[in-house]
């Protein structure tokens, strides 16, 4: 009898036992790999695993569940958050996938993945750059409130996450009506592979996109008034598709677009202004200036002022007289920095480069700023392409040094009258130098001149204002930059695939998707302007509007 009641009593406590871990893995309160918060308010622990749709941010405190949005209507100047409950910390959902990992390679090398779907179908999957977060609030955080949507545009990885996904199918998806909106949230681990593990929370929200209404007569392709510099093109092309793209602009699929100009067969065949800009509009394309810094120099060298782009930085620098001086400072070329290869320790893609362009805006010597960098030996070895903005602002103090009156009155004379290019605007360095770095703002129809400048082998109205030569140059694949990706002297080269058939272009590029396109083989030349700064749809929507509306309308 006393053998049958232990039995039973383990049979108890094993009852008992099984009751409690279960009851503290519902409540989140298992033994952690690392120490994580625990589950202490009751909104949480009835909604482990869920996504809450919040408008405001309510304190956690607070929230309850008659807060969680059901229906929300898309629209500017609004706020959408998410809190995200989940069972335990993303850490320790990491160990799941690898329990042999320290926390620290844990939180180096995971992060959230975030899927969305609208209306059931995936439109995006991002694994969450393994910087996003704090390796603490990894560790720790049970209860995440993430911006997508901010009014005041908080600085959050949850609003680029969202714009992210608007750019790459969001926003098509989204059309004018209602719509289902879901959010699965997994844990995955990057190391020799990409492991990824099961949801870890979901939700979803109806997203209701207001009809927007436009003024059917903006979108007519516009009339193209009789000017002077251009010749105005009679050719034929697909209106209705056009005007479906000037749709879209007005609509806002396509967002922030001031113009576009194409130039085929030196003709003016479509010039189309949007969001109350005009022909005499001077647009800033940014770093679109950087391929004017090209051409300057190009001219400086026709013109004997200086030698080649072969002449290195200690002709025009005593480099010994400025910080971390090294040999190899000596050796560096023009070309260098025309093709974004030059051994400096700088770099625009990496913040926290001593040379990014950030640290170089805050100080009171641009050129002595790039001067005084070290030397990246691993650049040294090997030439390898890194966008670096500092090394333009030398160039462009280098031409500044070496033409007669400057580099403002020497590009008046050379560059701006030649092409009857009137109206314009620099941005200077501190140092009161054109900025040639970026932000040159010109008219759309300019841009296109420059454009048509070197379609034409560097002639315009007769006269060689750039040699043929340095066109050739600037234009050819100098360095690879990435898969079908190059660069030649401040200007970038891809191919854009329509229909099955290539269109290799040249461009200048400027942040928030201004271009310059310069179609190698076709007698055309593209100008989109733009002001979708710092967005991550900037970029993509330009090659979007070139891929699958310009292209077929033109060709």
């Amino acid at each position: 009898m006393q053998i049958v009641k232990n039995k039973n009593r383990k049979k108890q406590l094993g009852l008992l036992t099984t009751i409690f871990l279960t009851t503290c893995s519902l409540f989140g309160q298992t033994a952690d790999f690392v120490k994580s918060d625990k589950i202490t308010y009751r909104i949480h622990k009835a909604n482990i695993g869920k996504i809450a749709f919040m408008e405001q941010n309510v304190p956690i405190e607070n929230f309850k569940q008659s807060d969680f949005l059901k229906t929300f209507e898309l629209k500017d100047s609004t706020d959408l958050n998410i809190r995200v409950f989940l069972r335990n910390s993303l850490t320790n959902s990491l160990h799941l996938l690898s329990s042999g990992a320290t926390a620290e390679e844990l939180t180096k090398n995971g992060n959230y993945q975030f899927s969305f779907f609208i209306d059931g179908k995936k439109i995006y999957v991002e694994n969450l750059n393994t910087n996003a977060g704090s390796a603490e609030s990894k560790n720790q955080k049970k209860v995440l409130r993430v911006p997508l949507v901010s009014s005041t545009n908080e600085d959050s990885w949850g609003r680029f996450l969202w714009n992210r996904f608007m750019a790459n199918g969001g926003q098509e998806a989204l059309t004018a009506g209602e719509h289902l909106l879901k959010i699965e949230i997994r844990p995955y681990l990057k190391t020799t592979e990409l492991l990824t593990g099961k949801i870890i929370a979901e939700g979803q929200i109806k997203i209701i996109v207001p009809k927007v209404i436009v003024d059917e007569k903006l979108v007519k392709v516009q009339n193209i008034e009789l000017l002077a510099d251009w010749p105005v093109s009679t050719e034929k092309i697909d209106k209705a598709k056009l005007e479906e793209l000037n749709r879209k602009i007005l609509t806002k699929t396509y967002k922030n677009i001031t113009s576009i100009v194409v130039i085929k067969d030196g003709k003016l065949l479509i010039e189309e202004y949007f969001n109350k800009e005009n022909r005499n509009t001077l647009h800033d394309t940014r770093s679109v200036g950087k391929s004017f810094a090209s051409a300057l120099l190009g001219i400086a060298i026709k013109d004997h002022h200086i030698k080649s782009e072969t002449q290195t930085l200690k002709d025009f620098y005593n480099l010994k007289t400025f910080q971390n001086y090294s040999p190899a400072k000596d050796s560096i070329t023009l070309q260098r920095l025309l093709t974004m290869s030059a051994p400096l320790d700088g770099s625009d893609v990496n913040q926290e480069s001593p040379g990014n362009e950030e640290k170089m805006y805050v100080a009171n010597n641009w050129v002595d700023f790039t001067l005084n960098l070290s030397v990246d030996k691993t650049k040294v070895a090997q030439k390898r392409w890194d966008y670096f903005t500092a090394g333009v602002i030398l160039l462009g103090d280098i031409i500044h040094k070496s033409v007669p009156g400057g580099l403002e009155k020497y590009a008046d004379e050379n560059l701006f009258q030649p092409l009857a290019i009137t109206d314009y605007k620099w941005q200077f360095t501190p140092q009161k130098v054109p900025n040639t770095a970026g932000s040159l703002q010109l008219r759309s129809l300019d841009y296109a001149k420059f454009g048509q400048l070197y379609k034409n082998q560097g002639i315009w109205n007769g006269k060689q204002i750039l040699t043929k030569d340095w066109v050739t140059k600037s234009l050819s694949r100098q360095i690879e930059i990435g898969e079908g990706e190059y660069y030649g002297y401040l200007f970038w080269n891809k191919t854009f695939k329509v229909k099955n058939a290539a269109y290799e272009v040249y461009y200048s590029s400027g942040n928030g998707g201004n271009r310059i396109f310069i179609f190698k083989d076709q007698p055309i030349v593209i100008v989109i302007t733009s002001e979708a700064y710092n967005t991550p749809y900037g970029e993509k929507q330009a090659d979007k509007i070139m891929e699958e509306y310009l292209i077929p309308v033109i060709l």
